[in-house]
């Protein structure tokens, strides 16, 4: 089945002409119309437009093009800016909002030829961790369609583990990669800060947001980072260093690589997920890599940074959306203080709501210094923390999250409780450094995942270490009954 097959080999059909891109897009397509219902998991549907760039990809091999996702399909999250797409960002506030231009993402993935299925589902302006926060609805785990995928790129998460699409992109803010990959079985990547730009992906925390993939494998996560990641003038966050060959490295042996396991990330951990975590270092350790305890002591303090940091710049980025410009609008407004008052009311939901306030308040004259400023010095701590730790080993491992999949609506009413479900993931986000999770078993038949950290710009070690892991397990092999 096309839907089975890695980037690799959809690519070597293409190159021998086993097969068409228009061919594989339409399979793709036909899969979203029978298997989307179900899940919620694209809000967009742009078959036309895929198809039509599907056929551009076929002429481009037919004049002797080659590239390694040329007509391979994909579908985006929709925080990505797509020209002449609805662009909604998970929210009734840009429902009506087609995008003028392309996010750099979307402009480098269709100079490498990719054919874009449609946009997928979101937790609104990034903001949740369940994908249930999203003004399309909740999206539904393929695992069990009464979990959730995680969030907030559930939508792109469980398209991938539905193999609804070869591969799908994402954005991480405090997790939304990583957390997702897990729940739902599949292997997603988040890059160094400043590796992939932000320019057009519409912004949630400015200094935290950063972008990357959702893939079957590392081997295929590899092939798509490559056409994403370097620099671009449009982001004055991008970072101006050269990008390694991710894919030639990753056959790489792991003797002699120090892997640490840490150790804030076991306090309290379930029994059965820390034995999945301790059958993958037994996995590591036969690969020839040693693994040493170390310990991040500021770590435990990564949640409540987070919460401070990102509503304040949440609050901050979330303010261009008055009812003026452009987005959703109130009907009749009295004057200009009620339309952008009920504007924003009603076009920003609870979850969003109370993050802007939150925002607000730690920004607010008499609290600044207390809240903001304070939590900025502890993310240097935590960074420092790291730091540290990077002297003494390569990568770092540990839990993705501390539980699976949970059911829809169990914790929507209690943020603190949903908050925590990203207490493995967030450390790395402060501090800048890439991270992925790969699927490492299974907990009451739910998919949970291993997580693995690097220092800055180690995104081809990460791969490395990760693809040699998928070389001996077949977790990432798996697939949903119904979707296989």
């Amino acid at each position: 089945m096309l839907h089975t097959l890695s980037i690799g080999e959809l690519g070597e059909s293409l190159s021998s002409r086993r097969l068409s891109s228009v061919e594989l897009t339409r399979h793709f397509l036909a899969r979203i119309e029978r298997l989307n219902p179900a899940l919620n998991a694209l809000i967009t549907l742009t078959g036309d437009r895929a198809l039509a760039a599907a056929a551009a990809a076929d002429a481009r091999r037919a004049s002797g093009e080659k590239g390694p996702l040329l007509g391979i399909p994909l579908i985006h999250k929709d925080i990505f800016c797509t020209d002449g797409v609805r662009t909604s960002c998970g929210s009734r506030m840009l429902d009506n909002f087609v995008s003028p231009y392309d996010a750099t993402v979307v402009t480098r993935l269709k100079a490498a030829g990719a054919v874009m299925l449609g946009k997928a589902n979101m937790d609104e302006f990034a903001m949740g961790s369940s994908n249930e926060t999203s003004y399309y609805g909740p999206v539904k785990n393929p695992w069990d369609l009464t979990k959730v995928p995680g969030g907030s790129s559930g939508g792109s998460a469980a398209a991938m583990a539905a193999r609804l699409a070869a591969y799908t992109t994402g954005t991480d803010t405090g997790g939304s990669i990583r957390q997702p990959a897990a729940l739902t079985g599949v292997t997603g990547i988040k890059p160094t800060y400043g590796r992939v730009s932000r320019y057009g992906m519409i912004a949630f925390a400015s200094s935290l947001d950063q972008a990357g993939v959702f893939a079957r494998s590392a081997a295929d996560a590899a092939v798509v980072l490559q056409a994403m990641a370097g620099f671009d003038p449009k982001d004055s966050t991008s970072i101006d260093a050269p990008v390694p060959d991710y894919h030639a490295s990753l056959n790489a042996p792991l003797a002699g690589l120090k892997i640490g396991l840490l150790r804030e990330f076991f306090e309290g951990l379930e029994a059965r997920n820390a034995a999945l975590i301790h059958d993958a270092l037994k996995i590591y350790r036969s690969l020839g890599a040693e693994t040493v305890e170390v310990s991040l002591p500021h770590l435990p303090m990564s949640v409540p940074t987070y919460y401070v940091v990102a509503p304040a710049e949440c609050s901050s980025n979330l303010s261009r959306f008055d009812g003026v410009r452009f987005g959703y609008r109130c009907s009749e407004p009295k004057d200009l203080l009620d339309l952008y008052t009920r504007s924003r009311g009603e076009g920003f939901g609870a979850e969003v709501k109370r993050r802007i306030m939150t925002g607000t308040y730690v920004l607010s004259a008499g609290y600044f210094d207390a809240y903001y400023l304070k939590a900025q010095k502890v993310r240097r701590l935590i960074t420092d923390d790291f730091r540290a730790a990077f002297a003494q080993v390569d990568l770092l491992i540990g839990p993705t999250t501390p539980t699976p999949a949970f059911a829809i609506g169990a914790k929507i009413d209690d943020p603190v409780t949903m908050y925590l479900n990203d207490i493995y993931t967030i450390g790395a986000n402060l501090a800048g450094l890439p991270a992925m999770s790969l699927p490492c078993g299974f907990v009451d038949e739910l998919p949970m995942g291993l997580q693995l950290i690097g220092p800055h710009f180690s995104e081809a070690k990460l791969l490395n270490a990760a693809h040699r892991f998928q070389e001996s397990t077949d977790w990432h092999r798996r697939s949903p009954r119904g979707y296989e």
